[in-house]
C-alpha cells in the first residue's frame, strides 16, 4: 500500500486495488510515519497486551457502596408499592448517585443482582379458570 501511494495512486485507488478500507489505508500511513518500516509489520502481541493492559475501559457507572445500598432498598417495597423494575431502580439510583442511568441499565443492574420480575402472566376474561 504504501508503495502504491509513493507511486502517486490516490488513496480511493488503493482502495479499489487493495480492497482494504479507508481507514485502515490511514492507520498503516500514520504507523509508517511513526516508525518507520517495522509499523508496516504484524504487531508483537506483547505490545498489544500493552497497549490493553493501559486501556482499562470505563470505570464502573456505580461503586459497591451504591449496590449494597440498592440491594437493602430492594429488600423493601418499591415506593409507589408497586414490583421494582428496570425504570424505578435508574430513577433510585440517579437520586444517590447524581447521575443519569437508563432504564435499560437499571434493569441490567436488576439482572445482575438476581432479580427477576415475576409476574403472573394475563388471563383472558372470558378463559376457564379451573
Amino acid at each position: 500500500m504504501i508503495w502504491l501511494l509513493a507511486q502517486g495512486k490516490k488513496t480511493e485507488e488503493v482502495v479499489q486495488i487493495t480492497g482494504y478500507s479507508r481507514i485502515g489505508i490511514y492507520a498503516l500511513i500514520k504507523r509508517y510515519n511513526q516508525l518507520g518500516a517495522e509499523g508496516l509489520g504484524d504487531w508483537p502481541k506483547a505490545t498489544l497486551r500493552e497497549r490493553r493492559k493501559q486501556n482499562q475501559g470505563a470505570k464502573p457507572l456505580i461503586g459497591d457502596l451504591e449496590l449494597a445500598q440498592l440491594w437493602q432498598v430492594l429488600q423493601e417495597q418499591a415506593p409507589d408499592g408497586g414490583l421494582w423494575n428496570g425504570r424505578k431502580v435508574a430513577d433510585w439510583l440517579t437520586s444517590v448517585t447524581g447521575k443519569s442511568i437508563s432504564r435499560q441499565r437499571g434493569w441490567q443492574i436488576l439482572r445482575q443482582m438476581t432479580f427477576r420480575l415475576r409476574v403472573p402472566r394475563p388471563a383472558h376474561t372470558k378463559s376457564d379458570y379451573a
